[in-house]
C-alpha cells in the first residue's frame, strides 16, 4: 500500500488568508501538522497533532518516519528557496511542495523592481563571514537575515569595509499586519532596530572600487620602513595561476604577510573561503588594513604555523609564502590535510629552501612543478627606459602523484 504524501504547503505573514481554499481543506483534513511556533499559532482550533520544528529538522523527519498520518508541513513562502521543502525532499519519499508568495517576491514587489538581475544570498542562521567578497561589485542583492544578522548588523559589517556605495530597501512583516518598508542608507540603517522579521535589498546607487587580478604592489599597506614584505604582484599573479582556485575552494594562506594572496584569491573562490594565520604581529594591522579596503573577508589568526592550522577547515588549496624553518613539519601538515585534487604552492627565494621543499613533498607522495620567475619592470632613465630585475623566485607546485598524472 503506498504511503500518504507529505504535503510542504508555503504560508505568508497573512496566515491563513495567504492559503488558496484548497489549502486550507488539506489542512483541516490532516491528522498531522508540523510548522515553526509561528506557523503553527496561525491554527489555534487545529484538531490534530502540532510538530513543532523548533526541536530540530533530525528530529522531525524520525518522527514523520515513525507513522503513516495524513501531514501537512507548513513553510515560510516558498519552501524550496532557502526552506525547510528541499531537506525533506532530500530526507523523505512522498513530498508534495505547494508554495506560497515568498517574502522575497513581496519585497521586490513593494520596492517596484525586477528580481531576476539579482543576487540571493542567505545570512539567517549562519555567520557573516565571507559576505563581503560575495557583494563586492553586485549591482543588485536580496538579503535573508535574522535576529542577530539584522539590517542594523549588515549595515555595520558593509561599512566596515568601506561599502558604501549601497542603500537598502528593508521589507518588514511583509504580506501582515505589521508591514513595514523603507530606503536607508548604510549610515542610517546601522542604527536602524528592524522587525525580526525582514528582508534586506541592497542597491548599488553609484560607482565602487574595482580591483582586478595582480593588484599593485603600492596599493597594500606594508610594513615600515621595512618595505617590501610582500608577495610582488607578478610572482602573486603566477602563484594564483598555480593554485588553480575556483569560486569555491577552502584556501589557506600561510604566512600572509601584507594579505596580498590571500585578497587576491578571495576576489576569485567568492563563494569558498580564506584562511591565512601571520607570526609577525607588527604585519596583522597592515593586513587588517588591506581586507577592509580591498573588501574581502578573511580569516586572520596571530601565529607561527602549523600552529593554529587546526583551527582551518581542510583546504583545496595551500599559498605557503615563509615557512618559518619549519618546512618539513608544515608541508606534512599541508600534505596530509589537503583535500582530493588539492594543489599547494611554496615559493622559495634561495635553492636550500628549494631542495627541502621539493624532499619534503617527494616524501609525502607529491610531485612538483618548479617555475623559475625572473622578473625585470621598466624603470625611467633620462627620456629613455631600462630594466630592473627583482629577486627570482621558484614558485613549487605540489599535487598528489595520482592526481598529477592524470
Amino acid at each position: 500500500m503506498a504511503k500518504k504524501a507529505i504535503k510542504v504547503i508555503g504560508i505568508g505573514e497573512a496566515g491563513q488568508d495567504s492559503l488558496l481554499p484548497i489549502y486550507k481543506t488539506w489542512i483541516e483534513q490532516s491528522e498531522r501538522l508540523v510548522g515553526g511556533d509561528r506557523q503553527l499559532a496561525f491554527f489555534p482550533d487545529y484538531a490534530g497533532e502540532k510538530l513543532s520544528v523548533t526541536g530540530g529538522l533530525s528530529t522531525v523527519v524520525a518522527n514523520l518516519q515513525k507513522d503513516d498520518k495524513e501531514t501537512v508541513v507548513l513553510a515560510s513562502g516558498d519552501p524550496l528557496f532557502y526552506g525547510i521543502g528541499g531537506y525533506l525532499a532530500n530526507k523523505l519519499e512522498h513530498i508534495e511542495i505547494y508554495p506560497a508568495l515568498s517574502s522575497i517576491q513581496e519585497s521586490f514587489s513593494r520596492m517596484g523592481e525586477s528580481w531576476q538581475d539579482s543576487v540571493f544570498l542567505s545570512v539567517h542562521g549562519r555567520p557573516m563571514t565571507g559576505l563581503a567578497q560575495k557583494i563586492d561589485g553586485q549591482s543588485k542583492v536580496c538579503l535573508l537575515t535574522d535576529d542577530t544578522n539584522s539590517p542594523q548588523a549588515i549595515a555595520k559589517y558593509l561599512l566596515s569595509f568601506g561599502m558604501d556605495e549601497y542603500r537598502a530597501f528593508v521589507a518588514e512583516a511583509v504580506g501582515g499586519p505589521d508591514e513595514k518598508i523603507g530606503w536607508f542608507d548604510l549610515h542610517e540603517l546601522q542604527d536602524y532596530e528592524a522587525n525580526p522579521l525582514n528582508v534586506v535589498i541592497l542597491k548599488r546607487v553609484q560607482e565602487a572600487p574595482v580591483w582586478p587580478l595582480g593588484i599593485p604592489d603600492a596599493e597594500f599597506s606594508q610594513r615600515k620602513p621595512d618595505k617590501g614584505l610582500i608577495t610582488k604582484k607578478e610572482i602573486r599573479v603566477l602563484s594564483i595561476g598555480e593554485l588553480q582556485l575556483t569560486r569555491t575552494s577552502t584556501v589557506w594562506d600561510i604566512g600572509a604577510c601584507t594579505g596580498s594572496v590571500s585578497i587576491e584569491a578571495a576576489k576569485i573562490c567568492r563563494d569558498g573561503a580564506v584562511f591565512a594565520i601571520e607570526k609577525n604581529e607588527a604585519d596583522l594591522d597592515n593586513c587588517r588594513e588591506n581586507f577592509s579596503k580591498f573588501r574581502t573577508d578573511v580569516m586572520l589568526v596571530h601565529g607561527k604555523a602549523p600552529e593554529r592550522l587546526n583551527e582551518f577547515p581542510d583546504p583545496d588549496a595551500v599559498f605557503i609564502g615563509g615557512s618559518g624553518g619549519e618546512m618539513k613539519e608544515l608541508l606534512h601538515i599541508c600534505c596530509s590535510r589537503l583535500k582530493a585534487n588539492g594543489t599547494i604552492v611554496l615559493n622559495a627565494v634561495t635553492i636550500e629552501n628549494l631542495h627541502n621543499a621539493v624532499k619534503a613533498f617527494e616524501a609525502e607522495g607529491f610531485a612538483v612543478n618548479i617555475t623559475l620567475a625572473q622578473i625585470s619592470r621598466s624603470k625611467p632613465i633620462l627620456h629613455m627606459t631600462r630594466f630592473e630585475g627583482l629577486n627570482p623566485v621558484y614558485i613549487i607546485q605540489a599535487k598528489r602523484k595520482e592526481t598529477a598524472e592524470c
